[in-house]
């Protein structure tokens, strides 16, 4: 039986999951809460709470995805588990990464083959965690994901409920991508593996932010959010770091080598599926 040993089962990894166990696979994934794991059982996956010695299960993974995001310390995973990994045997690994480890454009297009100059401190530790699970010589598959969203992670709620705002940065544009189309990707690059790969993960269409809340208004029926200059705008300075940065990513590669056709294709598609959805 093909078994997957998902560490840190998340939101893409869930997703990925509801695609692979209907077809047979076995499914075990990693969290640290126990409310958590009662949900992943739920799901059809086999939960386990971590930390914890993970030694005998990957004796048994034919195929590993780790999606954690690092630490102070590098990837969590690797901290504690490198030598172990290193051993498992696991015929195809999945390292789910960000499109952040590009760095800034200025708007302009960047494909696998961009140097990586990140400009964040999240985006310098994604590109050290690569570099942490290539360096283990695994059968490795590094997926950089374009920011994410899909059921419960949409923009009506804050539309429906007025605190949507249109921060607008002139020359901003975000590419994004459906979690349905990253599964099928992940799900893709399994049944024809190449280790040593690289895929970016994004829907055809980077666009500016308040193009998205605009166009989410509209489905509901509502005016336009009202629009905030960015040098005005009250953000996080999480929400502000994600404005340091402005590319669009190529996605051509999932097309030419794993034959992906994009479930969603562009946020459009994506946010009437979200909404459908709703009933």
């Amino acid at each position: 039986m093909k078994t997957l040993l998902s560490l840190g089962h998340g939101y893409s990894a869930r997703a990925l999951a509801r695609r692979l166990i209907p077809a047979g696979w076995r499914i075990i994934g990693t969290t640290r809460s126990p409310e958590k794991a009662d949900l992943l059982a739920a799901e059809g996956v086999e939960p386990f709470l971590w930390p914890g010695d993970l030694g005998a299960i990957l004796t048994r993974a034919t195929h590993i995805l780790a999606s954690a995001a690092p630490g102070p310390d590098g990837d969590p995973f690797l901290a504690a588990h490198a030598g172990e990994l290193a051993g498992s045997g696991a015929e195809w690994v999945g390292y789910l990464s960000t499109t952040g480890v590009y760095g800034d454009h200025d708007g302009a297009w960047v494909d696998e083959e961009t140097p990586l100059t990140p400009s964040t401190a999240r985006g310098c530790a994604r590109v050290a965690a690569e570099r942490q699970w290539l360096d283990l010589g695994l059968p490795l598959h590094i997926f950089r994901l374009a920011g994410i969203y899909g059921p419960g992670r949409g923009p009506f709620e804050k539309v429906r409920d007025g605190t949507a705002r249109r921060i607008v940065k002139p020359g901003q544009v975000f590419s994004r991508v459906h979690v349905d189309d990253i599964a099928q990707v992940v799900e893709a690059s399994m049944l024809h593996p190449d280790p040593g790969a690289v895929y970016n993960v994004c829907d055809d269409d980077p666009a500016p932010p308040e193009d998205v809340l605009g166009y989410a208004a509209e489905l509901l029926g509502l005016p336009p959010p009202p629009e905030v200059p960015f040098d005005e705008a009250e953000m996080s300075p999480m929400a502000r770091s994600f404005y340091a940065e402005s590319k669009r990513v190529r996605n051509d590669r999932i097309k030419e080598r794993l034959g992906v056709s994009l479930i969603h294709p562009d946020f459009r598609s994506g946010l009437r599926a979200l909404l459908d959805a709703e009933g």
